[in-house]
């Protein structure tokens, strides 16, 4: 018992030093730890695996340690399902995006992908890479928001002419109906939105007169 609570408790100072250490870019002591048999997968405190962590802080030090270890599971996700390719993608991060490809990370996920958040960024080559990685332009999130959604709100307008070029699909609604133009109006994009409507929304038919009915 005495042996069994020393080591609980060596583990807890372990953790606790590598997941600070993470947070500190502190990349000396992330190795110190992977080499004494840290497991590099661990979640930590908040759910987030160390590789996220360090790509949305943008360590770049402690990335690299992490990248290096044999046993790094780079699509290891965190309790909402994001990988540390949608962290690399959200944040624009295209060097560390090619280098998880490279080392084997799944760009076609199910629910939320990394297309989704590079849809939602400043500029479009995030997005152009993900597609030429065989990212699906028309993926659906849970909530069933593709990412010509997103970038229509949220991100540039390359990004929606990018993807639109891809083969989104502007007329593709989201389970209330919405349609990327709406997004674009959410977010007081008259002139996207307006773009996107002409391209999304079919014609209405025009009336037949009183005394014409359809064939």
């Amino acid at each position: 018992l005495v042996l069994a609570l020393w080591i609980s408790c060596s583990f807890a100072g372990v953790y606790d030093d590598f997941f600070k250490a993470v947070v500190r870019d502190d990349a000396r002591t992330v190795v110190r730890l992977l080499e004494r048999g840290f497991d590099v997968n661990s979640p930590g405190p908040d759910g987030q695996v160390a590789l996220a962590t360090a790509l949305q802080r943008g360590h770049d030090l402690v990335a690299e340690a992490l990248l290096l270890s044999p046993a790094l599971d780079v699509n290891q996700a965190n309790m909402h399902g994001e990988t540390p390719l949608m962290f690399a993608a959200l944040h624009g991060r295209l060097d560390w995006a090619q280098r998880l490809v490279r080392r084997g990370a799944t760009v076609r996920t199910a629910g939320w992908t990394a297309l989704h958040y590079a849809a939602t960024g400043p500029e479009p080559r995030m997005t152009a890479f993900l597609l030429d990685a065989g990212a699906e332009v028309d993926a659906l999130s849970p909530q069933g928001t593709t990412a010509l959604m997103l970038a229509a709100r949220h991100g540039d307008e390359r990004t929606v002419s990018l993807l639109l070029e891809r083969g989104a699909d502007p007329a593709r609604a989201n389970p209330l109906g919405a349609i990327a133009a709406d997004y674009a109006r959410a977010a007081g994009r008259e002139r996207l939105a307006a773009r996107l409507e002409t391209l999304g929304r079919p014609p209405a038919s025009p009336a037949l007169p009183a005394t014409e009915t359809p064939k």
